[in-house]
């Protein structure tokens, strides 16, 4: 139970250590999200990034632009909706392992259901909600602007975990 409120706050950490853009700020919550879920399980990986969720929308400043029910309205909002299955699939393909190609395989996986759920969250925000001018295109452009950080951060994410699983193994 510590270890999932562990993970919870270093996915908050995690959104304080950020280089802020006009709508979805480069944050480093995602390497959390994959070494939390990869070591505690999909399940337990799940429910910390629930356990985040539910601490920002009552109104903790938790999230990268703050917190509060009307965060949902935030154009990042479905990249934090993305964490709970990202999570859970990093942790369910992982499953404790201490294989590299493994880990990074779970953590790629868990980074495309945040990316889908956050690229097409921000394109209903953009366009029916704030109602842009950018074409499709341009919005998916803009959402996956972080991805190339955050498949270059899977690799020492998962030395990470590996790490961790075979400390905890002694």
């Amino acid at each position: 139970m510590a270890a999932v409120g562990l993970m919870a706050a270093l996915t908050a950490a995690g959104a304080f250590i950020r280089i802020p853009l006009p709508t979805v700020p480069i944050t480093l919550q995602l390497p959390f999200v994959c070494i939390g879920s990869a070591y505690l399980g999909g399940r337990r990986g799940a429910a910390s990034q629930a356990i985040y969720l539910a601490v920002g929308l009552m109104g903790f400043p938790v999230f990268a632009k703050g917190g509060g029910p009307q965060y949902v309205f935030e154009p990042s909002f479905g990249y934090l909706l993305g964490f709970i299955p990202g999570a859970f699939i990093i942790g369910h393909i992982a499953n404790a392992s201490t294989a590299l190609g493994r880990c990074v395989w779970a953590m790629l996986l868990g980074l495309s259901v945040v990316y889908i759920s956050g690229i097409t969250y921000l394109w209903i925000i953009m366009r029916f909600l704030i109602e842009s001018p950018l074409s499709t295109a341009a919005i998916v452009q803009l959402g996956a602007a972080p991805l190339l950080k955050d498949v270059l951060l899977c690799f020492p994410a998962a030395y990470t975990v590996i790490h961790l699983q075979r400390l905890r193994a002694f």
